[in-house]
């Protein structure tokens, strides 16, 4: 037991080490691992690699907008208002204006603009026939949506098709902001067809007009009205989503479907009886028949009629009790198009990606590269283990410096596995800096302890040990305190790589150089 109490960082060595390869090689252990596959199997580890070792796609792209500053708009009461009259101004949609009154994070105010077919004049003119007076209209769009295009578009690729995306924002050298979305194995093409669908989902009641006898198209929910969206699944045959409306919009939306007709519920029918399907119509203004209509981006993707259940519910005011209802689709793709649009949520505005970046990596350059990167790692490995040879010219010093240097990168790239770091080449160039400065700290404690006389007793070696120690840590601190703003700030990759260093020189400090002194004073102290 005193044995294991004097040891025991080289017992939490020994245990990060099992750690790790459970995280590496074990199917499951982090979280979504255990059906990783490639194209031709199974995969050896859990490491997720990112467009540079695995191929894909790599697009950059600014978000469309503009953003009036300087806004007197007073508390969120007045921001729904005032969007909707922008944008009657500008004879545009609602969903293109942005309201946000003044707060503790937007001190003045702003409205911002999501259409590319409005200049800044008539922007500045629509919002002074309004009374409001911007001091200043941008291009751009404000850090609240972007962050929030980061976590939808987020939310598209992974309930989409294309796992292992990763979304960030960037910044160009010019100090613009661009939404950056990598996508492994994929093609941009893929990828461009997610982002261009917006999302915006919207429910309409169509149903005759009993003063005028036309057909009247009310909207009745929009997509922030459902609390909760479905698995797409099918029902006698009918592919269906089942969603919740929030109680907050329940009772207004069984109020205007009881206002509309629908107290009965309807068979949602043309003039020949036949039902009526959402592929024979591309917009909703066409659409001539009780029917409960869901558009995404305009067109229409669910149509059908209410049952007489449900229709029920709205005449006794007793959907709001139990707001849930199915959407019936033509086809499990329309379904799950309708879930996938619903979950993810609507993007606030849609990206430029004629202003942007497109990269495209081949999977069979990806293999190369990820070839040459073992490579250089294990050149990386032989270079370091002779000039630490050559240095000390004793096995029984050298090995251990050089497997301790081992166990830390091995220690790393389970830390990698366990959280799903993407890996890319400036994140290797991180690890070959990690071999590099973990090494050199090895050898500032071989120095110090080996270099300054006989080590006659623990205390001796003790004392020199933390003389070696506390020039590691200082030199440790500079490091991340180098790092740190390529962490903060918007850089791309740059960012991994300041992470993986930073992660692997505390593993360093903390684990790895305490347990080689542990391992050197057994070997001194027993010489």
């Amino acid at each position: 037991m005193s044995v294991l109490r004097d040891n025991w960082r080289i017992v939490l060595l020994v245990v990060l080490l099992l750690g790790s390869t459970v995280a590496l090689f074990v199917p499951g252990a982090p979280p979504g691992t255990a059906a990783n596959e490639t194209a031709g199997g199974e995969q050896l580890t859990n490491l997720q690699y990112g467009i540079d070792l695995s191929g894909g796609a790599r697009i950059e792209a600014p978000v469309v907008g503009m953003t009036a500053e300087g806004i007197a708009v007073g508390n969120q009461s007045q921001e729904a208002p005032a969007q909707q009259a922008i944008a009657d101004r500008l004879g545009i949609d609602p969903l293109d204006v942005g309201v946000r009154a003044a707060g503790r994070t937007n001190q003045n105010g702003t409205v911002e603009l999501f259409s590319e077919n409005v200049t800044t004049e008539e922007f500045r003119t629509a919002l002074q026939d309004e009374g409001y007076q911007p001091t200043t209209i941008r291009e751009g769009v404000t850090d609240a949506t972007r962050n929030r295009m980061v976590t939808v578009i987020q939310d598209k690729i992974t309930t989409s098709a294309l796992s292992g995306g990763r979304v960030q924002e960037v910044n160009s050298p010019g100090g613009r902001n661009f939404i950056s979305i990598t996508a492994p194995g994929r093609d941009a093409e893929d990828l461009i067809d997610i982002l261009e669908e917006r999302g915006t989902v919207r429910v309409y009641a169509v149903h005759r007009d009993s003063s005028t006898g036309n057909w009247t198209r009310g909207e009745v929910l929009q997509q922030d009205a459902f609390r909760s969206i479905g698995t797409a699944e099918t029902v006698n045959n009918q592919p269906q989503v089942p969603v919740v409306v929030r109680e907050s919009d329940a009772e207004q939306f069984q109020s205007d479907m009881d206002q509309a007709g629908f107290g009965n519920g309807a068979s949602c029918v043309d003039d020949s009886g036949n039902p009526i399907q959402a592929s024979q119509h591309d917009t909703i203004d066409t659409i001539s028949g009780n029917c409960l209509v869901t558009t995404l981006n305009g067109e229409p993707v669910f149509i059908g009629g209410v049952e007489a259940s449900l229709g029920r519910s709205f005449a006794e005011s007793t959907f709001a009790d139990d707001p849930q209802f199915v959407m019936t689709t033509t086809s499990m793709d329309e379904a799950r198009d309708l879930q996938l649009a619903l979950q993810a949520g609507r993007l606030p505005a849609d990206l430029d990606f004629a202003d942007g970046n497109q990269n495209t990596l081949s999977p069979a350059l990806a293999d190369q590269f990820r070839l040459n990167s073992l490579i250089t790692g294990l050149l990386a490995v032989l270079a370091v283990s002779l000039v630490v040879y050559a240095r000390y010219r004793r096995r029984e010093v050298a090995l251990p410096m050089i497997v301790t240097a081992l166990s830390e990168v091995y220690i790393l790239l389970g830390f990698v596995a366990l959280a799903q770091y993407p890996l890319n080449l400036s994140h290797l160039a991180g690890f070959i800096a990690v071999i590099g400065t973990g090494v050199d700290d090895l050898i500032i404690i071989g120095d110090e302890i080996l270099q300054q006389g006989e080590v006659g007793t623990a205390r001796v070696f003790q004392s020199r040990f933390r003389k070696a120690f506390w020039v590691i840590g200082a030199a440790a601190a500079t490091t991340i305190v180098a790092m740190v703003p390529l962490v903060g700030f918007p850089l791309g990759d740059l960012s991994g790589f300041a992470i993986i260093t930073i992660v692997g020189v505390l593993i360093g400090v903390l684990v790895t150089r305490p347990a080689y002194g542990d391992i050197l004073r057994s070997l001194v102290l027993d010489e």
